[in-house]
Formats: structure tokens, C-alpha cells, sequence
């Protein structure tokens, strides 16, 4: 059979926990802020699947700006591809474009699904040079 697309965008929204060497590099670039950002933004997901029990695959680009609870807009990009069981666990892997940098993301959680509302609950780790960034993000969307 022929796969199903579904499009789940929607807003995301989380903190990010950076460590001593990401800091110390967005400092170089004087840029001063605490260790831990909020993050807020957007995710533009397409999900493939051919039956509804079955796994799905992902193709996602999350768009985020980080540190506006400090005053600061720290942009980044991911590109995540990967795949979502039945009953919502996901993990995904892509590349993330940061203000410290280029670097692989890794993210797993779960979707919690109500009707047509699907609430992602998702944790995330980007190792750079640097050191490595810890995410937690949430948000929601509306299966179209």
C-alpha cells in the first residue's frame, strides 16, 4: 500500500542546559548568559506511515531561538530523521546548526496522542566540541 503523510508542526518550547564550554565560547563572542536558556519555536514534521500499527518514519526540522529569558536571540536549526512506534515512543538523529556551532543532534521521547492533539514530550543531547548541550522540549500539534 501506498504511504500515509501525516504534517504534525506545531510550536515548541523547553529549556536547554549548556555547559562550561559552551558558555565560555558564546562568551568569546560576548554573549553573557547563564547556563541554563529557554528555547522557543517551531517544528515542521512530515510523518510517513503505511498502516496505523505499524512504525512510522519522521523527517523533521526544528527551529529554535534560545536565551529570551535573558534578553539574548540564540537561533538554531535541526534536521532530524528517524521513526515513531505505535503507541508514540520516537528517537531521531540529524545535524544542529547553532550559535556555538555545528554539531550531531540525538533526541528520544514519547507523543501523547488525545483525539487529533498530539503533545510531543521529547529530551535531547547535542555533543560538540564545546561540551554537550541537554534539551527538554514540548509542544503540541494538530494531526491535519
Amino acid at each position: 500500500p501506498r504511504p500515509t503523510v501525516a504534517s504534525l508542526a506545531g510550536p515548541r518550547f523547553g529549556v536547554t542546559m549548556l555547559p562550561d564550554g559552551v558558555v565560555s565560547t558564546l562568551r568569546g563572542h560576548n554573549i553573557d548568559l547563564r547556563p541554563t536558556i529557554s528555547q522557543f519555536g517551531w517544528q515542521f514534521e512530515k510523518q510517513f506511515y503505511v498502516n496505523n500499527g505499524g512504525v512510522a518514519v519522521l523527517n523533521e526540522w526544528v527551529a529554535l531561538v534560545g536565551g529570551l529569558d535573558q534578553g539574548i536571540a540564540l537561533p538554531s536549526l535541526s534536521w532530524m530523521v528517524g521513526m515513531r512506534t505505535a503507541n508514540g515512543t520516537e528517537f531521531g538523529v540529524g545535524p544542529n546548526l547553532s550559535a556555538s556551532g555545528v554539531a550531531l543532534a540525538i533526541a528520544a521521547g514519547t507523543t501523547l496522542r488525545a483525539g487529533f492533539l498530539n503533545v510531543p514530550v521529547n529530551f535531547a543531547v547535542v555533543p560538540s566540541r564545546s561540551g554537550m548541550r541537554i534539551s527538554f522540549l514540548t509542544g503540541f500539534s494538530v494531526r491535519k
